[in-house]
């Protein structure tokens, strides 16, 4: 047992937790962070696998461009000093049977002309789209997180209501639509399938699409050479060059409290730590219904985890090749002849994503390939710790290659290895309720919830603050670390203290 109580105890080592604890140290607060796995980066991970590396996480990262929204924070952080990104021409493609093909490219002139040679009659909807995503090259969406919303006074409110008014009719616009119902406007029966696809998930507000695409214009969207391990051990080292300290393999069984006041922390093992503060920096269900055993509760509280909100549980089958797929498209949706059954569900279309783009994540002229489904959390759930879960995982993996087979003919001769993820092993690596890789999935309903802010304290608990994708709706990267980077905004307000940066010599 440790008696000797610090300022803050932060549980869990991912983005939002590394932010927090480097964001406190240049504050002057002493930190500890204490982490389940024996890695930085909670979901922010990837994993070596004979000599292949397989991402799990950043597909492009917002804040990647110097000058750019995001930017200033990554550096503050040491996350790009010295990082090479890169810039795809082209987020994805949609490929249809009979081999009609939508390449979303990132520059939205030539993805209006591209879109108007595949149907002339959608044109006023198609140049409303592409000049939408010109609009939003101009949208700094970092605006509405570089405050913590409770310190916000009439005048913040007013200097954010000035920034943001040109943009109130886009934001109107566009983040009131998901893909697929803006998809349905479409007179082209291939673009009509083919547009909820565009952007990876059908139910994405129309205004979070664009926008990335308009900061991949930007070149403010790039993909961290290294993958996205490196790039959270790159703010592992700044935390702990900062003087924190990180006790990894140590899972967080308790939160002490003491007077409705949090005041550290027992782990598994019966050692308990002790600080003036604790911030959950991990899984929310967990947090409020296990460290905390659920006395801290409200309505408004229970209802956000009785299952309505949308979470996103997903299957990663990760392949090392023996095959250079360098010349190929990096990112594919292919729209199958007829539905597979995946985990129970039918699959109309299935993404194939390879990574010769980044030569650092396979041998020379080898390559890494994902194909990424969403999938039900249940259907994992109830043959898990059984031999029916493994066998499940190798019968659902060559339902998947025998279509890749179809494809990328010869391919199933190239696997050197493969891996398979599916919702129980993400939470058993991070602690995510469900498996979720971004908490709350981003939809109409937790847009809303996202641009006022949720609450980051529990009510009747003092001391204590919650962080990350729980109260971040969509998650994300950079909107986690914001996260971490404000709390530590409002801890040094409480305090009466001027919140300030170091800057990384």
């Amino acid at each position: 047992m440790s008696d000797k109580q610090i300022d803050i105890i932060i549980i869990g080592a991912g983005i939002a937790g590394l932010s927090a604890g480097c964001y406190a140290q240049m504050n002057g607060y002493r930190t500890q962070i204490f982490e389940m796995h024996n890695l930085p980066g909670g979901l922010c991970t990837a994993w070596n696998r004979k000599g292949y590396v397989f991402d799990g996480c950043i597909h492009y990262l917002f804040g990647s461009g110097k000058n750019q929204p995001f930017y200033q924070m990554w550096e503050e952080l040491g996350a790009v000093q010295g990082r090479q990104f890169i810039d795809h021409d082209e987020f994805m493609r949609i490929v249809a049977p009979d081999g009609k093909t939508l390449i979303v490219y990132t520059d939205p002139d030539r993805l209006e002309r591209h879109m108007l040679s595949l149907s002339p009659r959608d044109s006023k909807l198609i140049k409303e789209f592409c000049a939408g995503i010109w609009d939003f090259t101009d949208f700094d969406m970092s605006l509405l997180l570089q405050k913590p919303k409770a310190l916000m006074g009439l005048g913040d409110w007013l200097h954010l209501g000035t920034k943001m008014l040109p943009f109130l009719g886009l934001l109107n616009k566009w983040g009131n639509i998901s893909a697929s119902e803006f998809a349905k406007r479409f007179h082209d029966p291939f673009l009509r399938y083919a547009v909820a696809q565009m952007f990876a998930w059908e139910s994405i507000p129309m205004m979070v699409g664009m926008s990335l695409l308009a900061y991949m214009y930007n070149k403010n969207a790039g993909f961290p050479v290294g993958a996205s391990l490196e790039f959270a051990k790159a703010i592992e080292k700044r935390y702990l060059e900062l003087g924190g300290k990180i006790y990894y393999s140590s899972q967080v069984e308790r939160i002490i409290v003491k007077n409705n006041q949090a005041y550290g922390v027992r782990l598994y093992n019966n050692q308990e730590y002790y600080a003036h503060r604790v911030i959950s920096a991990c899984d929310g269900r967990g947090t409020i219904f296990d460290m905390l055993g659920g006395q801290f509760l409200n309505h408004k509280i229970k209802k956000l985890y009785d299952g309505h909100l949308p979470l996103h549980s997903q299957l990663q089958v990760s392949l090392g090749l023996n095959r250079d797929l360098s010349k190929e498209p990096h990112w594919v949706t292919y729209i199958l002849n007829k539905p597979i059954i995946i985990a129970g569900e039918k699959r109309y279309e299935i993404g194939v994503k390879h990574y010769c783009f980044d030569h650092s994540l396979a041998p020379a002229g080898k390559s890494v390939m994902i194909i990424m489904l969403s999938t039900p959390y249940d259907y994992w759930q109830r043959i898990y710790g059984r031999p029916l879960y493994d066998a499940e995982q190798i019968q659902e993996s060559q339902i998947l290659i025998d279509q890749l087979e179809q494809f990328y003919p010869g391919i199933k001769a190239d696997i050197e290895f493969m891996d398979v993820a599916t919702p129980l092993s993400y939470e058993r690596y991070t602690g995510n309720w469900q498996g979720a890789s971004c908490g709350w999935l981003l939809g109409k309903e937790t847009m809303s919830m996202m641009i006022a802010g949720m609450e980051k304290t529990l009510p009747g608990l003092d001391n204590f603050y919650m962080i990350g994708q729980w109260v971040e709706p969509g998650g994300s990267v950079p909107i986690v670390a914001m996260s971490g980077r404000n709390i530590i905004q409002q801890i040094c307000y409480e305090d009466e203290k001027k919140f300030i940066v170091l800057e990384l010599l």
